[in-house]
């Protein structure tokens, strides 16, 4: 605690992020939380929440459960994410304010199905509540890569999935597994959760994050198409060295790093707009291009940066992780075929393998990290 501010943070940045702290002369004289934000954009910010930021942003969580008939008092909050994460420290607050019991899981155990399967059968309690989960698509698409871990995914009443998009195959199989999946929308700065598709238009076949919920706005800038948010819940700033930094305009609306669009069915994220990639002329958002290939049976992971390019401006690249066992170059060649069929911006011009190639624990791509990976691969390579 400084002050009347918890640091939540991982053990290997705590003294760095108390130094951080430590220097701030404008924290607010309320309770609260200072926590990590901006990871998977490479930069790292410190954002102030308000504890009553957090209460505020559960309580339209539950409000959202109970409109589509989920009792709030009813369910068991599971969760299997880092604590010192937005994603990780909201259910731990839920759990808190609507008075229901929690059980955490450790990432590592994950891993493990079977037993996640056997914890499940042991406890009489699960049998008469309704089990909630929040993951990240890493996590659930291991899952189901495993029987035991198709069967655990299928106990829950509801999987609140966010941190990146789910790509086109996984949302296929989990829709052929009947999973209550809700895709959502949020970020530190906003206390988690803005927007959640219902499972119902899930299962229905709607690839976004559902609407906004009752306690925000939403709309995209006509400029940037920047997704633009507004709620009482907005963190009080980020620091920057002895001063807080406000970060929402005159109005209140806070300019998120996404990009999107807003549809009759829910909002759509389209990408990063620090990692779009202009290629030729036309802006590429990775993330678009990524899902539309990934779904080959052999692709463990892929990803796609932006490299220098005397013709294009900037040229894709794709990095990619082969499965165990798989033939190489029959994958890298269907993957050639698939790229034929989108627009000439959006098709990779090269194609490396990365053995190494995953996301991070909350299940976020280091983008800045395999950029440079890239960079000096195509050194050597040249």
């Amino acid at each position: 605690m400084i002050g009347n501010w918890q640091l939540i943070t991982s053990s290997q940045e705590r003294k760095a992020a108390e130094q951080i702290l430590n220097n701030c002369q404008q924290l607010p004289d309320i309770q609260g939380v200072v926590i990590g934000s901006g990871g998977s954009g490479g930069h790292k910010r410190w954002c102030l929440q308000p504890w009553r930021n957090l209460e505020a942003a559960a309580a339209s969580s539950g409000a959202w459960l109970e409109s589509i008939g989920i009792e709030v008092d009813r369910v068991i909050v599971v969760n299997p994410l880092p604590k010192h994460h937005m994603g990780g420290l909201m259910p731990e607050v839920r759990a808190k304010l609507w008075k229901v019991p929690v059980l955490d899981i450790p990432t590592e155990q994950l891993k493990t199905p079977s037993a996640l399967l056997e914890q499940l059968k042991d406890q009489k309690s699960f049998k008469t509540r309704n089990l909630v989960i929040s993951m990240v698509p890493t996590q659930l698409i291991r899952l189901m890569a495993d029987p035991a871990g198709c069967c655990w995914l299928q106990q829950f009443r509801l999987i609140w999935l966010g941190g990146a998009r789910l790509n086109e195959a996984a949302a296929i199989q989990a829709r052929s597994l009947n999973l209550q999946l809700a895709p959502c929308y949020g970020a530190t700065e906003t206390a988690g959760m803005v927007s959640a598709l219902t499972p119902e238009d899930f299962l229905s076949g709607i690839n976004n994050c559902g609407r906004a919920l009752s306690d925000v706005e939403l709309k995209i800038s006509p400029s940037s198409n920047a997704v633009e948010v507004r709620s009482k819940r907005l963190s009080s700033g980020w620091i920057n060295g002895a001063k807080l930094q406000q970060f929402t305009n005159s109005d209140g609306w806070w300019c998120s790093g996404d990009a999107g669009q807003l549809t009759i069915t829910g909002l759509e994220i389209t990408g990063r707009l620090d990692w779009a990639i202009n290629s030729g002329g036309a802006t590429v958002f990775p993330e678009q291009v990524e899902a539309a290939l990934c779904h080959s049976e052999g692709v463990a992971a892929l990803l796609l940066v932006g490299l220098p390019d005397p013709e294009w401006g900037e040229q894709l690249v794709a990095l990619v992780r082969i499965k165990p066992g798989a033939d190489q170059q029959l994958v890298i060649k269907e993957l050639c075929i698939e790229a034929n069929k989108l627009p000439p911006a959006e098709r990779p011009k090269k194609w490396f393998l990365s053995p190494q190639l995953e996301t991070n624990r909350e299940g976020k791509w280091e983008r800045k990290r395999w950029l440079e990976w890239a960079q000096k691969k195509d050194c050597e390579v040249n």
